[in-house]
């Protein structure tokens, strides 16, 4: 029998080889293309999950899903996982999960913190809280503008700082800190940190009030944690460039800042003092967004289909013209590469909407 006595190759193949070759598929628009193909294509497709596995080799956190629920016209569809075999939770299950990897894999890079928690310590409150550091200079106006930790004897004494992201769910790229000079003290001295490193992860305590108590590790469930970056003595925007991509579940970052090599001439003391902090990223909103479901962080995965593209909630004309711009010209590579017209329904019924995806930004400072 040769293959091409066959108009399948996946009944010539068998199953396990089949899926085998498929589990090598990197691109979610491989899925769409073979969903596309047959009526018994898009069924293995479905019923094999590839689109999920596809998630979990990008990131495996994706691994804490306990349910996923579309949301539709306010109305809860829930997919039940302990039914998986249903038809129609399948399919449901499937199409969520190919548009959480368009998501994941492409994106536009943007600032991804929205609010200060808060610090381990502050020398002077309110006048130097972790509240400035989101202010893009280090002066407001004619008043300096930068969070300083207490003064310390020991030098290798570190300090935390801890934000909430702009969604639950951000795929991060990079961290920016500026350490502070201080242009009124007697040789213009920087407070900057000896190294850093940065974690995300979401509050152990579903209740967000209590964060502001205590900043032990003990309230929070750590998901990343990056390398230990060294940090340079320069009135600078350090950018801090994560090894891979990670995925954030729960919008909490924190930045730990290890060590102090600047002494405080006035009182002896050892400070750090940031002036600015940045996360760069992806917020995956308001096509997604998660529910920590139990202490050790298991979370249900929401998903609005009538949302335009994975942004943050506040969209501008601007972007939404983008988002429409890379729809036409994903849909056109789809169709240069042979997808005919009732193809072209199938993909529309598979991908209801768009995922944009945006171009890297450059910039010349400093990059770790």
């Amino acid at each position: 029998m040769s293959i091409g006595d066959s108009a399948d190759f996946i009944q010539w193949l068998g199953l396990d080889i089949s899926i085998k070759i498929l589990n090598y598929l990197d691109d979610p628009s491989d899925f769409v293309r073979i969903s596309a193909v047959s009526r018994s294509w898009r069924q293995f497709v479905i019923e094999n999950g590839f689109c999920k596995q596809l998630c979990l080799r990008m990131f495996p956190g994706i691994s804490r899903v306990a349910d996923v629920t579309v949301m539709n016209n306010s109305m809860e569809l829930e997919v039940d996982f302990n039914n998986y075999m249903e038809r129609e939770h399948l399919e449901k299950q499937n199409r969520v999960f190919a548009f959480l990897a368009r998501g994941l894999e492409s994106f536009i890079r943007k600032e991804c913190i929205a609010t200060a928690i808060s610090a381990s310590s502050t020398d002077n409150y309110p006048e130097e809280s972790i509240e400035n550091t989101l202010e893009p200079g280090d002066r407001v106006e004619t008043r300096p503008s930068y969070w300083s930790s207490k003064g310390e004897n020991d030098p290798t004494a570190s300090e935390k700082l801890i934000y909430n992201l702009v969604a639950n769910l951000c795929v991060i790229t990079e961290i920016h800190l500026q350490p502070f000079q201080a242009y009124f003290q007697y040789g213009f001295p920087i407070y900057s940190a000896k190294a850093l490193r940065f974690r995300l992860g979401h509050p152990k305590l579903l209740d967000e009030n209590n964060m502001t108590d205590d900043l032990g590790d003990e309230k929070f469930i750590w998901t990343y944690t990056s390398p230990e970056y060294p940090m340079i003595q320069e009135n600078c925007l350090q950018k801090f460039k994560l090894p891979e991509p990670a995925l954030c579940v729960g919008g909490i970052l924190q930045i730990e800042l290890l060590g102090r090599v600047q002494r405080q001439e006035m009182d002896g003391l050892y400070y750090i003092c940031i002036s600015h902090v940045q996360a760069v990223g992806r917020p995956l909103s308001p096509s997604f967004d998660i529910e920590i479901v139990n202490p050790l962080g298991d979370f249900t995965l929401k998903y609005y289909p009538e949302a335009e593209y994975c942004l943050s909630p506040v969209s501008s004309p601007e972007g939404r013209g983008i988002a429409a711009s890379r729809l036409r010209s994903f849909g056109e590579r789809l169709r240069q590469r042979g997808v005919r017209g009732w193809e072209q329904m199938i993909l529309n019924a598979l991908l209801e909407t768009g995922v944009t995806v945006g171009d890297d930004e450059s910039g010349n400072e400093h990059v770790a």
